[in-house]
């Protein structure tokens, strides 16, 4: 079973990741789907975004929860009837999900050449500090910033949100796994502490980036 890292972040949060090893009829045998669920499975085109999908299932199953007990908003972010929040993510393959008593996102990125081309779509003020003098950390500090506005954007998940526009990422280091960040839209200011880590595949030998924002509770 490639339950690939456990993160036990604090008392109340949890990160798991899995690792997409197994074919699409080895995941399904594993997992109990509602009808609702498997209707959307049915639709899905692509055999790795089905694999990644009930890699997601098998996640929240190594949670105590199931997926008769996971339904999503009309924005289709995930949520459980109970104190849990959870936010899920895949890329190519891994999976991963975060859940916490508090408000979380989570993102999980390939590091590759092509978020070079497209930097100027999502960085605004973070090209403040950015490193475009070395090639290989600018596209490690670049996934860490779209991983965060990616984690940020499913916590507030508000239409007309941009991460160009509206979402800051405090500058960071690469050595360390902590920075802030800020959502300013429609006349709010919303602050949120962002992790970071890279996780390295044992078998393509890719790195990847994981980033999971917790909002800011105002007292």
């Amino acid at each position: 079973m490639p339950l690939f890292q456990t993160i036990q972040f604090n008392a109340t949060t949890k990160i798991l990741v899995w690792h997409i090893t197994e074919s699409f009829e080895e995941l399904l045998g594993k997992v109990v789907l509602k009808e609702k669920t498997q209707q959307r499975l049915n639709g899905m085109k692509s055999q790795m975004h089905q694999r990644a999908f009930l890699s997601v299932r098998m996640l929240i199953q190594e949670m105590g929860f199931t997926d008769h007990e996971m339904h999503y908003d009309e924005f289709g972010k995930p949520y459980f009837n109970c104190h849990n929040h959870i936010s899920i993510t895949h890329s190519h393959d891994f999976a991963a999900i975060i859940i916490s008593d508090e408000t979380v996102g989570i993102d999980m990125e390939l590091q590759r050449e092509k978020i070079l081309r497209i930097a100027d779509k999502f960085v605004d003020t973070e090209n403040s500090y950015l490193n475009t003098q070395n090639t290989t950390n600018y596209i490690k500090e670049l996934t860490v910033i779209w991983g965060a506005k990616e984690a940020i954007f499913k916590i507030r998940n508000e239409k007309g949100i941009s991460f160009k526009d509206h979402i800051r990422v405090n500058a960071f280091s690469l050595d360390k796994n902590q920075t802030e960040a800020s959502l300013h839209f429609n006349d709010l200011v919303v602050d949120f502490d962002v992790h970071y880590k890279e996780i390295k595949s044992d078998t393509s030998g890719q790195d990847f980036t994981l980033v999971y924002a917790f909002e800011k509770q105002v007292f």
